[in-house]
């Protein structure tokens, strides 16, 4: 890793072609010219998708579609938005085992099986940016910059379609309605447990911690409660009375060590995560020497999230490594660090 690939013929493999997956093709299409410009010709060979005859809407790129797939001798580098922990976990094995960078959007993987791919995380052959934030880049400065700092705590806003239930539900849409329209919107998966149960937020919790102050943190570790429960007046109530209610994951430390929690939050209006909207996502952070660092952005979607899923590749074409998480574990810090205020749970 960190030599440049300028003057290769770079031959990408794409697995999975839905909203993300389509993002990616039409990106790589518009940004040929940045690409030629770091001496790149590249080249998507096979798009692996589990069935090639159907409609793809807003696909404006060329693509070759195929139930085969892929191996390592087929690409240079592997692009995987599949989905999933089995069929993409081993494919992306495979192409790491052969040295092959791997480019993913995908949590639940890197979450829920990290042992088996921390190896290769350490080698920096695994991009992952797209996994936590969508296209807004939090792992590139916590396994670079940040890192030199001492991290006290953090709280995240990191599910976009939780953001925009709980906005919609501020309206007074009820759950069941502001639910259905994050679907119609493409925020929200099919089925949505995974992102209303807390599951999501805390694959993706989990990841930060590992970069951020404890690698060998397990994802069962992870507390998480979500939004189903939560009663349909609940984030409207709580608007007037100048709170708004968010799905945050928070790193907590304290003397006994760290704490890793996802659950539904009274914010005050005036708090960084309180202004984030619809299907933004947010994350602020305290350290020492960095002090307070916090990052906004788009954190659902399909565009989005290809933008960071580019960006790491264009990231690897410039010779940089994947991101790496830390070295061993962060010392908790001496002070206690400040906790939100969660909503009482409902039956």
């Amino acid at each position: 890793m960190g030599d440049s690939v300028g003057g290769r013929n770079i031959r990408v493999s794409l697995a999975g072609a839905g909203s993300v997956g389509v993002g990616v093709l039409n990106l790589l299409s518009e940004r040929s010219s940045e690409l030629g410009a770091l001496g790149v010709h590249l080249s998507v060979n096979s798009v692996f998708v589990r069935n090639p005859a159907r409609s793809r809407p807003g696909l404006r790129a060329e693509a070759q579609f195929t139930s085969a797939a892929p191996t390592p001798d087929d690409a240079d580098v592997l692009i995987e938005v599949m989905g999933g922990t089995t069929d993409a976990g081993s494919l992306t094995r495979d192409f790491l085992e052969a040295g092959r960078p791997v480019i993913t959007a995908n949590k639940a993987l890197l979450a829920e099986r990290w042992s088996e791919f921390e190896p290769y995380l350490r080698r920096g052959l695994v991009y992952a940016e797209a996994a936590v934030m969508a296209g807004t880049p939090v792992l590139g400065p916590l396994s670079t910059t940040l890192r030199s700092s001492r991290l006290s705590g953090l709280h995240a806003v990191l599910s976009g379609t939780c953001n925009f239930i709980l906005s919609e539900m501020e309206t007074g849409q009820p759950y069941s309605a502001a639910l259905a329209e994050a679907q119609r919107l493409g925020y929200a998966e099919d089925p949505p447990d995974l992102d209303v149960n807390g599951t999501d937020a805390a694959h993706k919790l989990s990841i930060l911690a590992r970069l951020s102050v404890d690698p060998a943190m397990p994802f069962e570790q992870v507390e998480r409660r979500g939004i189903a429960s939560l009663p349909d007046d609940l984030p409207r109530q709580a608007l007037k009375g100048g709170r708004r209610v968010k799905l945050v994951g928070s790193l907590v430390g304290s003397r006994q060590g760290w704490r890793a929690t996802v659950r539904p939050v009274f914010v005050p209006v005036g708090h960084p995560l309180a202004a984030l909207d619809a299907g933004r996502n947010g994350l602020i952070l305290d350290g020492s020497p960095c002090g307070p660092v916090s990052f906004t952005g788009g954190g659902a979607g399909g565009d989005v999230t290809a933008s960071a899923l580019v960006g790491d590749l264009m990231a690897w074409l410039c010779g940089h490594p994947g991101h790496t998480p830390r070295p061993s574990a962060a010392p908790t810090p001496d002070a206690d660090t400040t906790v939100l205020e969660e909503v009482p749970a409902w039956d």
